[in-house]
């Protein structure tokens, strides 16, 4: 057998070699040449690092500049369970500072991978201890935590955050771009073994810290607002409540309580129940306290003046339904001040035959039923009134007198405060402004006004209601001694999913001093039984004579009025 020529084979093997030369020459080129930035610049990227420079959330503070929440720095304790050399003396020595049982950090210790959280939020001087023990696999790190200092005062509005810092209830949420802040960035290049070098892509970010928001509540007077509501729902055995104080040049909210209530500070252990705010978000039949807007429309329609004698018969009959006042009494004759001290269901409804179901409905609106009432809070309830055209034949008797009609405890603390205001509704505010970083104020805009009534309807109203503590009204528990008090008591129900739930709603509203109010103060019980004299009456009454005394209002010196009537008192 003959084998092919040698030189031929070697002058074959060199040209492949050449062509592959050739081939990984041009690659180098290509690289080195060509495309050398560019893959330059992508070792560059593999090795840049991005830290994400936290904001400093902003403060809650009450109007006087207390703070109601504020983000405070902590540590979270952690174990990297392969370095942990003996679990059992470890979860033993760590059990008292970490306030966790031994069981349970054993199994944390014994986990399988190379981090486990053990603690988060733990005070630095507390996390420090844990340090110190000097324990293998044990490490802490910095994170920031929420603090609520007066724990559940004003919890309902403040709200709370969740584990990231982002607001999910109340304040918190409704204003968490304000409070947050912007997050800053650091950008640094590492070497190969990951350590951060010096680099011109290196760059700086800052934060921009949050502003705090500065509420219109008293802290001082959210405590006795809440301590009074919670010791009478106590009392009473009730379900829930809430209480309002208007201030009613501006309509500022100065205390707003809710029961039950919560820690915002540590919201994951209370019921979903106890989260809401009961004021904004609880829909109740206003009952009584709704004769006011009735008998303010009629005297501002001109159906009926400030000397009207209403002819009040034992019952009135509305589509086959009967209604009476709760006290007997034959066919009389009752003032508006009576009508109003003493409840009369029967004369309210005939002075609304008198202004009329649309009249009604158009007041109900007027004075902010049905709509939200612009506080801009989460979870507020616009309520319900239902225009004529949707009543039914007891709707006449029934709706003048609050019955059968929506409402949220605010929107009539809101009805109060425009007829303490001269017929003249605000929209009621939370967030007296916004403080930056540097201290620097930037008050919230003004509210808007809108004319209900006119003063002199108004000066009426005021007048008539001021008889609502005297021998023979409905509201002789809210008298406040050295002031005349005027308002209005109220039992209705609670609507919840279309449906009455169990219980009364007693109600009672009031404003001080009657002749020039300077607050007006809502409290509603949703309690088993009771009416709304006997079971919210005291609660205005130890909140309004705190607030009187504790922005020095001066006493009048006067009694309530003796109620006038034009007949014989019913009863007699």
């Amino acid at each position: 057998m003959r084998l092919g020529s040698p030189g031929k084979r070697l002058q074959f093997g060199l040209v492949a070699v050449l062509v592959l030369f050739a081939v990984i020459g041009g690659r180098l080129v290509q690289l080195q040449g060509l495309d050398g930035t560019a893959y330059a610049s992508q070792a560059e990227r593999l090795r840049l690092r991005t830290v994400v420079l936290p904001a400093q959330r902003g403060d809650i503070l009450d109007r006087d500049g207390n703070i109601l929440a504020r983000t405070v720095a902590a540590r979270t304790v952690f174990a990297d369970p392969t370095l942990v050399v003996d679990p059992a003396a470890t979860a033993a020595r760590l059990a008292a500072p970490l306030g966790v049982d031994q069981p349970t950090l054993l199994t944390q210790l014994t986990k399988p991978g190379r981090f486990v959280i053990l603690k988060r939020a733990m005070l630095p001087e507390a996390a420090q201890a844990v340090v110190n023990l000097k324990l293998a696999g044990i490490g802490t790190q910095p994170e920031s935590q929420r603090e609520v200092p007066g724990h559940d005062l004003a919890a309902n509005v403040i709200g709370f955050v969740g584990r990231d810092g982002t607001g999910l209830a109340g304040i918190e949420s409704r204003y968490d771009t304000v409070l947050r802040g912007k997050a800053g960035v650091h950008d640094y290049q590492t070497a190969p073994g990951g350590q951060a070098m010096p680099s011109d892509l290196e760059r700086t970010v800052p934060a921009v810290p949050g502003r705090s928001v500065q509420l219109t509540l008293d802290r001082d007077l959210q405590f006795v607002a809440q301590q009074a509501l919670s010791e009478r729902m106590k009392q009473t055995g009730a379900y829930t409540g809430s209480a309002v104080v208007l201030d009613v040049k501006t309509f500022q909210v100065m205390a707003m309580a809710s029961y039950p209530t919560f820690d915002a500070g540590n919201p994951a252990v209370a019921p979903a129940t106890a989260l809401g705010n009961a004021a904004v978000s609880n829909v109740v039949e206003p009952g009584s306290i709704h004769k006011a807007v009735t008998i303010s429309g009629a005297l501002q329609a001109g159906v009926i003046d400030g000397n009207t004698v209403m002819t009040v018969p034992p019952t009135i009959t509305k589509g086959g339904k009967t209604f009476r006042d709760t006290h007997k009494h034959g066919t009389v004759g009752i003032t508006l001040m009576g009508i109003l001290a003493q409840s009369s269901n029967v004369g309210t409804i005939e002075i609304a035959d008198r202004l009329g179901a649309q009249g009604v409905y158009d007041y109900q609106r007027k004075f902010g039923l049905g709509s939200k009432t612009g506080l801009d809070f989460p979870g507020e309830s616009p309520g319900i009134v239902q225009p004529p055209s949707k009543w039914s034949g007891p709707s006449y008797g029934g709706i003048p007198i609050g019955l059968g009609v929506a409402v949220t405890p605010l929107q009539m603390a809101v009805v109060y405060a425009t007829i303490a205001n001269n017929g003249l509704r605000l929209t009621p505010s939370l967030v007296r402004g916004f403080k930056t970083a540097d201290g620097d104020f930037v008050a919230a805009p003004r509210p808007k006004a809108t004319r209900v009534v006119s003063p002199e309807v108004a000066a009426i109203m005021r007048t008539d209601l001021s008889a609502i503590t005297s021998k023979h009204a409905t509201g002789k528990s809210a008298a406040i001694p050295g002031y005349v008090v005027a308002g209005k008591t109220g039992t209705g129900q609670r609507v919840e999913n279309g449906h009455y739930t169990q219980g009364n709603v007693t109600s009672f509203i009031g404003m001080a001093p009657a002749a020039n109010p300077r607050y007006v103060v809502a409290v509603f019980v949703h309690a088993p039984n009771g009416v709304g004299g006997a079971v919210s009456g005291p609660v205005f009454q130890e909140l309004m004579g705190y607030l009187l005394r504790h922005y020095r209002v001066p006493p009048e010196g006067k009694a309530p009025p003796e109620l006038f009537l034009a007949a014989a008192r019913p009863g007699d």
